[in-house]
């Protein structure tokens, strides 16, 4: 696939903070970790990793502005450009020695994220989306399933837990859902459900209490690969609300549709 030379930027930062967490992650019982708050843990490997991503956008772009979960946001002269950064998303796994995790970089200008990478170091798979051009996990094209109903779907979410959510909000969700689909999958990190929304692997997903980060770039590639996301309303103000509904046209909007029964009970 042919890439832009922001994309190309922004693939080689992801690759090479990808590397330093895989050499981490072969140490994980020896990381010195601390706790930010309640099940939500930060590791040197966490803040190691933003550290690399920052310094290889900001070398090629330093007027953009730069928001990533570790060290927050700054604003860039540049005004229309912003990069959003999670450069561990699936931290808990990755303490825990579960290998699903991944870097997640997206570009956003004057407001709307125009192209995306996440990368998945144990697998090496490489996600990547432009604006336009398309969606590709090792530069082969990857497009969203073409399942048409929920029966046959499996479907990614997030599971509120300790300090996070509103547990009975989503468990009434979890059964309005659950008996109406092939399977339900909680994998623990939003990009790669996104990522995995793109390739087909997973037809629907849904998640609350999200951050930018946590999905920005799995909106492009979703969006890049045919595919369709709204928020919890059914509006495109994802990145806004933290909340994101996502499939191909058919699963999205029947997805969705079993989510908002739980408001007529």
């Amino acid at each position: 696939m042919a890439r832009s030379a922001l994309l190309n930027v922004m693939v080689q930062a992801a690759l090479k903070a990808g590397r330093s967490l895989t050499r981490d992650f072969g140490e994980v019982q020896n990381l010195q970790v601390s706790i930010k708050g309640p099940a939500d843990f930060v590791s040197q490997a966490d803040v190691k990793a933003e550290k690399i991503v920052r310094t290889e956008l900001m070398r090629a772009r330093p007027t953009y502005g730069f928001l990533g979960e570790e060290g927050g946001e700054e604003s860039g002269t540049d005004g229309q450009h912003r990069w959003i950064v999670d450069p561990l998303d699936g931290t808990t796994n990755f303490l825990h020695g579960i290998p699903q995790f991944a870097v997640s970089i997206a570009l956003e200008r004057s407001g709307e994220v125009v192209a995306g990478v996440i990368f998945n170091p144990i697998l090496d798979e490489l996600y990547v989306a432009e604006k336009g051009g398309g969606a590709f996990c090792n530069d082969r094209r990857i497009r969203v399933s073409a399942r048409r109903n929920l029966a046959d779907a499996v479907i990614g979410c997030g599971v509120p837990h300790l300090g996070r959510g509103q547990h009975g909000k989503f468990l009434v969700e979890l059964r309005h859902v659950m008996g109406e689909v092939a399977g339900i999958r909680r994998l623990g990190a939003a990009s790669l459900d996104l990522a995995y929304v793109a390739a087909g692997r997973l037809d629907g997903y849904w998640e609350e209490g999200l951050s930018a980060w946590d999905m920005a770039a799995g909106l492009i590639l979703v969006r890049e690969a045919g595919g369709f996301v709204s928020d919890g309303k059914g509006g495109q103000q994802c990145l806004e609300t933290g909340s994101v509904v996502a499939g191909n046209e058919m699963i999205r909007i029947a997805l969705y549709d079993q989510l908002q029964r739980r408001l007529e009970k």
